[in-house]
Parts: C-alpha cells; structure tokens; sequence
C-alpha cells in the first residue's frame, strides 16, 4: 500500500481528558442521530485539514462544551487505535487540568464527571476502553 492509500485511510481523532480537583474525568454521551449514539466517550472530534492536534481540541472544545483551554494545559497522555468501518481511527488523548469556563453539553446528550475505574462500568466506543488504564494510572 501507497502512503497515499494509508494517509486516507486513518482518521485523526483528539480527545480531552479533563481532570477536575477531585481526580473525575469529564465524559460526554453521544446524541441520538450520530453513530455510536448513548455511549460515554471523551470529548474531542475530527482534526481538520490544516490543523495541529492541538488547535483541532481547543476548536472542539469551545464548540462541544463552551470552555477556553490554552494550549499550555494540554498535556498528552496516551493513545489508541482502531478500526473504524472502512477508515482507521487513530485517537490522540491529551489531559488537561485547566480551563476557562464551565463545561456545558452543547453537542451531546449529557455531561458527567467520574473516576477513571468507574469508566468500566459505563457503555464506551471502542477506542476509548484501553484508554481508561492508563489515566486511572496517570492521574
């Protein structure tokens, strides 16, 4: 395969993990009508043509929760990989402890704040399961 073939296969994804003082990590619920609709996921989205990973969760994060993170909170914290339909899902998952604003559910159903080994009880896309380890251990 081309490197061509493979760059339009993949599918840049990032995701914050938002940590509050109490160590709870903010997930969002999908809304009906998109795929993956009621699971749990961290919030983040596509990275645009153009766009630094960075830039990508800062634009997504004012659009999905209204919140301002500068770029100097976000610290990377792991990654994962998945398939994803005829695509290939490469999720990039920065921590960030500091922002401006309160989080509000502008895009998803619903916003909740839980401890990263209570993840494993809730309904999550696949790529999101192997993430829930290493933030228990990180944060």
């Amino acid at each position: 395969m081309t490197d061509v073939g493979v760059s339009s296969l993949l599918l840049p994804v990032v995701a914050a993990a938002l940590v509050d003082r109490d160590g709870r990590v903010l997930l969002q619920q999908r809304p009906e009508g998109k795929s993956l609709a009621g699971l749990w996921e961290f919030p983040g989205g596509k990275v645009e043509a153009g766009e630094t990973p960075e830039v990508a969760l800062i634009r997504e994060l004012e659009e999905e929760l209204g919140i301002a993170v500068p770029h100097a909170c976000l610290a990377p914290g792991a990654f994962a990989s998945a398939p994803l339909g005829d695509r290939h899902l490469l999720l990039l998952l920065y921590i960030a402890r500091k922002w401006v604003g309160v989080p509000r559910a502008l895009e998803a159903t619903a916003l909740k704040w839980v401890r990263p080994a209570e993840m494993y009880a809730l309904p999550m896309p696949p790529a999101d399961r192997p993430l829930i380890g290493l933030l228990d251990a990180l944060i």
